[in-house]
């Protein structure tokens, strides 16, 4: 009889291309869903951060948010934070943007749907391998972000 590949005791230790499938099955399963709501993963992201910012963003500062989470290029994000205005999911508030009750609403739905496919996806890993691997992925995190840094310096 042979052990699943996934058991601890035989799987081979993790790198880059599995983090890297690891995240894209995820955000395959967020991006379906995201799809259903008529919106884009991008979207979600900055409707996201500006949802749960502490402060009212001004679109600058939202798009430093974003820019720091998905890492992509700020003419994509302004392209995103406008699509997001025009779907009045985001309004100006004076110099700020705030997030309207229908921007709220759709991150709650969407937070509604994908709550059970996540529990599913990350329910029955024990609590120390959790705690293992957010320790990894800050310290690979904290790493790339560093390379990066010193790639567009």
């Amino acid at each position: 009889m042979t052990t699943p590949a996934s058991t601890p005791a035989t799987a081979p230790a993790a790198d880059a291309r599995d983090l890297a499938l690891a995240h894209y099955a995820a955000r395959g399963v967020l991006e379906t869903v995201l799809a259903r709501h008529g919106i884009t993963f991008e979207q979600q992201v900055t409707l996201r951060a500006a949802i749960t910012a502490d402060t009212p963003q001004t679109p600058d500062g939202l798009l430093a948010r974003v820019q720091e989470s998905l890492k992509a290029a700020p003419a994509g994000i302004r392209t995103t934070i406008d699509h997001l205005r025009s779907g009045r999911l985001l309004v100006a508030d004076g110099p700020h943007l705030r997030p309207t009750d229908a921007g709220r609403e759709l991150l709650a739905a969407v937070s509604a749907e994908t709550a059970p496919l996540s529990a599913r996806i990350w329910g029955g890993i024990p609590a120390e391998d959790l705690a293992a691997t957010g320790r990894v992925l800050a310290l690979v995190t904290e790493r790339a972000n560093a390379e990066l840094a010193a790639l567009t310096a």
